[in-house]
Order: structure tokens, then C-alpha cells, then sequence
């Protein structure tokens, strides 16, 4: 009897990464090494990362191109993102504000007597609760793109962050897609 391979695609963390990257970049034209240096990723595994989402319906290929399709990212985004990539804290370490602790949210919301949330990071200049980033290149590509760095960490809002925060994150990603 011959055994049935269960090849189920799954997106991983730098999926979103790269599709959080390519959602800041807009609508112009954009090539896997751009994707590449912003997200700190190998272009091969830029090329993967959006192989993946157009299977998970998320991105088509138009002309060998990347298209978001942003309905379907927004509603992924915002609504089931934050179980497929769910939030792992550590211990207090140095680091890169992430979620209400940095903008756009550090705005609208005040820090209480807790540590913040951060990012380990060599380059991170706040101390606080260590929370693991989607992927390990996600501090210093933060750190690039300042709109990637909002968008990752209104993700990290959704994904462990109270109500209050939550609902804040979310109004302030969905602006990103219009």
C-alpha cells in the first residue's frame, strides 16, 4: 500500500514579515532583493515567503509580480494572525520597544509601572519584558523601516497586548490598507 504524503502548506513567521513589508512599500514596483534588504532575509527566502501566501491566498503573482491582495491580508492580519503566530514571552532583557510601548501606540496609550515589552536586542535601548519577534530579523529590520517597525509592532499589540490596546492596534493597521 502506497503511503499519502500530507504535504498541507503552512505560512511561517517571516511570511508575515515579508507581507507586512511588501503591504509598507505600497503599490509600486517592487523586486525580491528589495523585500530581501528591508526584511533581512536571504531573497531566496523572500521568494518563498510570498510562494507560501499565494498558496494561503493572501498574495497573487501578476506579470512574475507580487500583488497583495488586501482584503484577505487585512482580514488575516486582524483577525487570525494572532493565532497562528502567538506571542512568547521571556525575561527582562534589553531591547526594542515593541507594541504599546512604541509608535504609534506609545502615543495614545501611557506606560503603566510594568516593563514594557521589547524585542531582545544588542541594539535595543529600553529594558523591559522580553517578547520573541516574529523572526529573529525582525529587530534591526524595525530599526531600517520605520513604517515596518510601526506595523510590527501594532501586529505585537494584537497579538499580546489587553483589549484596550488590541483595539487601538487594530483601527491603526487597518489605516495601512486603504
Amino acid at each position: 500500500m502506497s503511503k499519502l504524503a500530507n504535504r498541507q502548506p503552512v505560512l511561517k513567521p517571516q511570511d508575515l514579515l515579508v507581507l507586512l513589508a511588501l503591504l509598507g512599500r505600497g503599490e509600486g514596483e517592487v523586486t525580491y532583493l528589495d523585500l530581501a534588504q528591508q526584511t533581512g532575509l536571504a531573497a531566496s527566502a523572500v521568494h518563498a515567503s510570498l510562494k507560501r501566501a499565494a498558496v494561503a491566498r493572501l498574495l497573487l503573482f501578476q506579470d512574475r509580480r507580487p500583488m497583495l491582495l488586501k482584503p484577505q491580508f487585512k482580514e488575516f492580519l486582524l483577525t487570525g494572525a494572532k493565532y497562528a503566530f502567538p506571542p512568547l514571552f521571556g525575561s527582562l532583557s534589553r531591547g526594542v520597544p515593541t507594541g504599546y510601548a512604541a509608535p504609534p501606540l506609545n502615543a495614545i496609550i501611557a506606560p503603566s509601572v510594568d516593563p514594557v515589552p521589547v524585542w531582545p536586542s544588542a541594539k535595543g535601548t529600553v529594558r523591559g519584558l522580553s517578547l520573541m519577534p516574529l523572526y529573529p530579523t525582525v529587530p534591526e529590520a524595525a530599526l531600517r523601516d520605520e513604517k515596518l517597525y510601526a506595523m510590527l509592532s501594532l501586529f505585537d499589540a494584537i497579538r499580546a497586548g489587553q483589549a484596550r490596546e488590541r483595539n487601538a492596534a487594530q483601527e491603526l493597521l487597518a489605516a495601512y490598507f486603504v
